[in-house]
């Protein structure tokens, strides 16, 4: 679309309640929406517009600089994407309610067809912050695209995870692309955009509201293959990520937890309504026929394994999944602290095994 012609997506934006469906009767009616914005009143209920919409275009589209919007998007560096635009991604465009203008801050690749979803708690515990690390990592080596939403605990793990592992991630806002929130993630959201790119259907100079997050966690899953819900409470708002991928025809995955943990709850909740159990990135990959990712994955570790002195071999031996403290590494293997604890140091730099907690282990 020329940039004439998306100025006027831009302006339509910025008018409360003007959304998908009304933006449609508007391109029908007119044939672009640049004669709609000129358009009398009489003009827009002639398409269909209920008196509502007509007064709000009518009363606030005068008080809008389109030349403004523009020279403000260019100033941080925001593209504006519509439906129609090659750009704008296949997927999200097949679900009910598409955001007519995408907001883009960074860049949108044609592999990012293949994304995942991973949301979860604000209050991840070490637990949750293990099984994030380690399956968004193993994801991202599979060239999946991790999709969230920037918010603390498990959404800013996803984010990070995916990132160092040299794999690309979506952050999608609840607020406009000129502000960050929450507020502390501002460097994170300047990795995302070299790394991916933050996205958001709301206008420049949107403040966050809670009523917006709901409404961007369909963009969320909208984007991607799946959802994948790490550690979520029974009022959590990753459920209701998950609700919107059931509605979009999308796969649901959980990653069960304790039933004591009030953060499994909900988790384990989805897994009773028909998620699949998520025990591995493997289960993934296999589910969305993603399956030359996890051999890549599998020969990764064994080749990783291979590179081992027999002491290294002998400590991995110990080490699983389950955190481990040291002493109890030095209790099974026999062998003293200080050979134990510079043997595990090697592990770590050598990416097989990882420090969780306060001298505790596992096996990534």
């Amino acid at each position: 679309m020329d940039v004439n012609e998306a100025r006027y997506w831009v302006g339509f934006s910025l008018i409360p309640g003007i959304g998908r469906i009304r933006l449609s009767l508007l391109e029908a009616y007119f044939g672009n929406l640049e004669r709609a914005w000129h358009a009398s009143a009489g003009e827009l209920k002639a398409t269909g517009l209920d008196a509502r919409s007509t007064e709000a275009i009518v009363s606030l589209r005068n008080g809008i600089s389109l030349e403004e919007e523009v020279d403000k998007l260019k100033r941080y560096g925001v593209a504006a994407i519509t439906s129609g635009d090659a750009e704008y991604p296949r997927r999200l465009a097949e679900i009910y309610d598409y955001p007519p203008v995408l907001y883009v801050r960074g860049t949108l690749l044609p592999e990012d067809e293949w994304s995942l979803a991973v949301v979860g708690t604000r209050r991840a515990s070490v637990y949750g912050r293990q099984v994030a690390e380690e399956i968004v990592a193993d994801l991202a080596r599979s060239k999946v695209t991790v999709v969230s939403g920037l918010a603390k605990g498990i959404d800013a793990i996803a984010h990070r995870a995916a990132m160092q592992a040299d794999g690309r991630t979506i952050a999608v806002a609840g607020c406009g692309l000129d502000m960050v929130y929450p507020s502390d993630h501002v460097a994170l959201a300047r990795q995302i955009m070299e790394h991916g790119a933050l996205v958001s259907e709301f206008p420049l100079g949107t403040r966050p509201k809670a009523e917006h997050f709901p409404q961007r966690n369909r963009i969320i899953s909208g984007m991607s293959l799946g959802v994948l819900v790490i550690e979520a409470g029974e009022k959590s708002g990753a459920l209701s990520t998950a609700h919107w991928a059931v509605e979009q025809n999308r796969d649901v995955f959980a990653i069960p937890g304790s039933i004591f943990s009030p953060a499994s709850k909900g988790t384990n909740r989805l897994i009773q309504e028909g998620a699949k159990l998520v025990n591995h990135a493997a289960d993934i990959l296999e589910e969305l026929n993603l399956t030359m990712g996890a051999r890549q994955l599998e020969m990764t570790d064994l080749t990783a394994a291979a590179d081992t002195t027999d002491t290294e071999s002998q400590l991995l031996g110990y080490l699983s999944r389950e955190a481990i403290h040291i002493d109890d590494v030095c209790r099974n293997s026999g062998l003293p602290i200080a050979t134990v604890s510079s043997v595990l140091a090697v592990l770590e730099l050598k990416g097989l095994a990882k420090q969780v907690g306060s001298m505790s282990y596992v096996r990534t």
